[in-house]
């Protein structure tokens, strides 16, 4: 899509769209752009973690530091465990919240990757595929 339609939200809003949240529609070329674009799965690992963050208040518990600090590990390992496992349906269902139809996400990402396959294999068979050049002389 073009890149000018494309609205990017201000923090806040990206915070409320991180944990959840719906976007205004003027965002829907950015939410779409977000959870299709190439780095989608970081993206997606990126907002786990901002919803995780609220657990850093547990550093405010008293108790041993390292502890502390082995439980909210443990529970950020877990916690991006799960939210990448679940990855393509949470960015889906991103997508149908802002008004597309389920299953453009994955159709996006797909073709995009389909594009991608087809010019590298136009790149390498452009490299490696053509004719060698033969000498005059060369009967062969």
């Amino acid at each position: 899509m073009a890149e000018a339609k494309r609205v990017r939200p201000d923090p806040v809003r990206w915070i409320w769209y991180s944990f959840g949240g719906k976007l205004p529609s003027r965002y829907d070329e950015w939410v779409l752009h977000d959870v299709t674009a190439r780095t989608w799965q970081l993206r997606h690992g990126v907002r786990s973690l901002v919803q995780i963050s609220p657990g850093l208040l547990f550093l405010l518990v008293p108790g041993p530091m390292w502890i502390k600090a082995m439980a909210i590990l443990g529970g950020a390992i877990l916690a991006v465990w799960y939210g990448m496992a679940y990855a393509e349906f949470t960015c889906e269902h991103r997508a149908f919240k802002q008004g597309y139809p389920l299953g453009i996400a994955r159709q996006r990402r797909k073709e995009a990757s389909e594009q991608m396959s087809a010019e590298q294999q136009a790149r390498y068979a452009a490299l490696y595929r053509s004719e060698p050049e033969r000498p005059e002389g060369d009967a062969n």
